[in-house]
């Protein structure tokens, strides 16, 4: 999953997003993740299989949406973005937590929830700039294009690492909210979970014997 946000994030989403193929690749690969990760999860809990449900809506919609586009087929398609990052979110944080040694891969872990937070966020301030008019401030260039995904993805990222360039600012009270979370959670979750994973590996491999 390290990989594959890596790769969909930083070179595909901003330099070949128009190839569809490498984007239904890339979504085929996700959803493979998805199903995997909700067998898992639902071996011990059968209760939890009713989360098929999402990545099966995720197809049903984008095959109608292939057909025939629509305002509630768009609001649809938003709303089970949001469900299917945050289960990913979840699953992964479950895995990062649960019983046994702290090891690297648990670290890989918490890593990969911090970056699929900013995937979540820049899918709400993207639907929220065509939603609600004036809700961003963007540059002209990015204003006169119409700004796609990868710009929220960038601007997400940039607010999740507090870095904030300032191009792109929130204007109304929703947008700014949202942003005020999302700067929290990249302040305290790298310095409280992260930070302490990593302790905890560091000093597993200080106390084994020689």
């Amino acid at each position: 999953m390290f990989l594959l946000l890596f790769v969909s994030n930083f070179i595909v989403f901003p330099f070949i997003e128009r190839q569809h193929f490498i984007n239904f690749i890339i979504r085929l690969i996700w959803l493979v993740l998805l199903l995997g990760g909700i067998h898992t999860m639902s071996i011990g809990n059968k209760r939890l299989r009713i989360l098929y449900s999402i990545p099966l809506l995720l197809i049903v919609v984008n095959i109608i949406r292939y057909v025939k586009e629509s305002q509630v087929l768009t609001t649809v398609d938003f709303i089970n973005d949001v469900a299917v990052f945050s289960l990913l979110i979840g699953m992964v944080l479950v895995k990062v937590f649960e019983g046994g040694p702290v090891t690297v891969h648990r670290v890989i872990g918490a890593i990969v929830a911090f970056m699929l937070l900013g995937n979540l966020f820049a899918v709400i301030y993207h639907f929220i700039y065509i939603h609600i008019p004036g809700s961003f401030q963007l540059p002209a260039s990015s204003a006169d294009s119409g700004p796609d995904k990868v710009t929220f993805l960038y601007f997400s990222y940039t607010t999740l690492t507090t870095t904030g360039y300032g191009e792109i600012v929130p204007l109304n009270a929703l947008a700014r909210t949202l942003v005020n979370n999302e700067q929290l959670i990249g302040v305290l979750y790298p310095a409280i979970l992260i930070g302490r994973l990593v302790s905890l590996v560091v000093g597993k491999r200080g106390a084994s014997p020689n």
